[in-house]
């Protein structure tokens, strides 16, 4: 079956839409990446979410407004990585504009109805408010599909995603996917980026291939003192996001940045990452561990190395390894949330999210909905 899955997160690059084929194969899935687009925001929506999230306050007209503008912008992408092909169904997480794990809060934006409107076709959405309703995070998500995808029965995995925030699922050799551990490590490339755009005027956005950090030296005194922030400390489950690693939190560190080179504050900001993720990967006693890796962080070949030798040399790779685009695996990923939702399947893993016990996710804009939960059943009953 082919479906579209829709992706845009903490970073603000764009939308990631993928256009997969999804098969069900025993307990999991076979997919086959038919195309991948990422699709720039427009600047003025860009600039109008930035405007909403967090430090800034929003309105509730500002937010209605963006809902509507981002649905149509989500249309867009799904009829540009559609073509000519008809999608069975879509599946968009929508754009995160509030996120509270610990308070089981959280809001995603971007009309389903202009995305159904678009496409003809059933669009599953807002798949994060049946975990928090049952007492859940929210998040990580992923980790279902992540276990679901690339658990091996001989050795231990750890699915990291670097995106704005780092998200690392961590598998046991031959362990079922309830089993899985996922929690949210910190930042990977949301104030790496923020502090390059500044730095930059805005002429460059991100830190291309890790290059800015690579020719710098690491502040250890600052590094030390980000470290000391209580997220870092926190026991899973736990999630995080712009609330607590936006633009604030360089602000905080203003002065001792000030006084750094675009290189050392890059190199010192890329530690940060990379010593995060690897603190919270050795607590978890997944030391060692095959470590592989999406997102835009995954081109970060300065990140990945500082992993890797935080790590103490353990295997890191791209999950291209895996047959999967690092930019398209968490748009893949929530097309085959979209099917566990058609399927009446749980998608969320309580242990990693909090939740109070499994939950099917997900709303659904129903179009000729009937005949596509027959096709799901026929298709779930061959494999």
């Amino acid at each position: 079956m082919l479906a579209i899955g829709l992706m845009s997160g903490t970073s603000l690059d764009g939308i990631d839409a993928a256009l997969v084929e999804i098969r069900p194969r025993c307990d999991g899935y076979a997919i086959a990446l038919q195309r991948f687009e990422c699709i720039p925001f427009q600047a003025h929506l860009r600039d109008e979410l930035l405007a909403l999230l967090p430090p800034n306050e929003g309105s509730v007209e500002r937010l209605a407004h963006l809902h509507k503008k981002l649905g149509e912008a989500y249309a867009r992408a799904a009829r540009t990585v559609a073509e000519s092909t008809q999608p069975a169904f879509v599946a968009s997480h929508g754009q995160t504009v509030w996120h509270d794990g610990a308070a089981n809060v959280t809001l995603q934006i971007g009309d389903a109805f202009a995305i159904r409107e678009a496409l003809h076709a059933t669009v599953c959405y807002d798949f994060r408010s049946a975990d928090t309703a049952a007492g859940g995070h929210g998040a990580p998500l992923v980790a279902h599909v992540d276990a679901l995808l690339l658990r091996d029965e001989r050795e231990d995995r750890i699915v990291l995603n670097l995106g704005g925030i780092a998200n690392v699922t961590l598998l046991r050799a031959g362990a079922p996917v309830q089993e899985a551990i996922a929690f949210d490590t910190g930042p990977a490339n949301m104030l790496l980026d923020r502090f390059v755009a500044e730095r930059t005027g805005g002429a460059a956005t991100f830190d291309r291939d890790g290059a800015l950090a690579a020719a710098g030296r690491v502040d250890e005194a600052l590094l030390a003192a980000m470290l000391r922030d209580e997220y870092f400390a926190a026991s899973p489950p736990k999630t995080t996001g712009r609330e607590r690693f936006g633009s604030h939190f360089l602000a905080r560190y203003a002065g001792e940045l000030a006084r750094l080179s675009t290189q050392d504050g890059a190199a010192t900001l890329t530690e940060l990452s990379a010593a995060s993720i690897a603190q919270s990967v050795v607590q978890a006693g997944f030391a060692g561990a095959r470590t592989i890796v999406s997102g835009g962080g995954a081109r970060n070949r300065t990140l990945l190395a500082r992993l890797a030798a935080r790590l103490d040399g353990a295997r890191v790779e791209t999950t291209d390894a895996m047959g999967i685009p690092p930019d398209a695996k968490e748009a893949i990923a929530f097309a085959v949330l979209g099917y566990e939702t058609l399927r009446g399947r749980a998608g969320n893993v309580p242990a990693a999210t909090g939740a109070r016990h499994p939950a099917v996710l997900g709303a659904i804009a129903p179009y000729e909905l009937p005949a596509l939960l027959d096709a799901i059943a026929r298709e779930s009953t061959a494999s």
